[in-house]
């Protein structure tokens, strides 16, 4: 099989699902970028495999979804938050972290759905004293979110995970392994499927190499693989993906509605 150009996501999520990658060098030519960028470097033929925010899905009529890995949540995500001093149902503005489009499409669907208010969405680079300063609320994702100290700050935490899987009874779908038809073979999802398997075994040691050596955070970090994120695309987590996809298309948030289609899986 040839060598694939794959671009991953940063953040801590997703270390689970690359676990092991760059040993790879015969299947995977593997970069890691913000969340936004691995989007934009698929749309524009930059890389053959991304792992992206689950919106950018429907930006590519031939896109195909690697089977059964997904960076997914079933209530409380802890890294995609709204930091406030206001209640959600009464904020008036919004600043939105920008670097990714999941998180600001799923903030307005809550905002229609759930809290019944239409605030203003204002987009700031994720600097939480300066986004506070304009705005009630700051969307913030990833692990500035993970691993901010709200409470010393004197701010709450509106979870959008949680409040997703309250207005749903769903998981919610954050990220998936994207790729245009005919781009990866067999060998290659095979090898992205043992990953995860060893990546959430190796949860423990994952946290441990990525994280500081302050106590504190490496709790936070080893609670949050193995508590509140997976990396399954199960039945329910597609459920979650395509109640997901209607909220914004039925809100025209998104230009249209695309069936989800994987790549082939490799024979058990």
């Amino acid at each position: 099989m040839s060598t694939i150009r794959v671009s991953a996501v940063e953040y801590l999520n997703a270390r689970p699902l690359v676990y092991g990658l760059e040993a790879r060098a015969d299947l995977f030519d593997l970069q890691f970028d913000i969340p936004a960028r691995c989007a934009v470097q698929l749309h524009d033929r930059s890389v053959d495999l991304g792992l992206i925010p689950s919106i950018e899905y429907l930006q590519g009529s031939d896109y195909r979804i690697v089977p059964d890995l997904a960076v997914a949540s079933e209530g409380a995500v802890a890294s995609v938050a709204l930091f406030t001093t206001r209640p959600a149902t009464s904020l008036r503005s919004i600043a939105v972290d920008s670097s990714s489009r999941t998180a600001s499409v799923l903030l307005r669907v809550l905002c229609a759905e759930w809290w019944d208010i239409d605030p203003k969405l204002v987009k700031l680079r994720p600097e939480l004293p300066v986004m506070l300063k304009r705005c009630d609320a700051a969307l913030v994702i990833g692990d500035a979110a993970l691993f901010f100290d709200y409470e010393s700050q004197g701010l709450d935490k509106v979870d959008l995970g949680d409040e997703w899987t309250a207005m749903t009874s769903l998981p919610f779908v954050w990220a998936m392994w994207v790729g245009r038809a005919n781009a990866l073979g067999l060998d290659h999802v095979a090898a992205l499927q043992a990953a995860r398997a060893s990546g959430v075994q190796a949860s423990d040691e994952i946290v441990a190499r990525y994280c500081t050596d302050d106590e504190e955070q490496l709790e936070v970090g080893r609670r949050y693989l193995r508590e509140n994120v997976s990396f399954g695309l199960d039945e329910r987590a597609l459920a979650g993906l395509e109640k997901f996809y209607e909220y914004a298309y039925d809100l025209r948030l998104v230009p249209t509605r695309t069936d989800i289609r994987f790549f082939e899986s490799p024979p058990e």
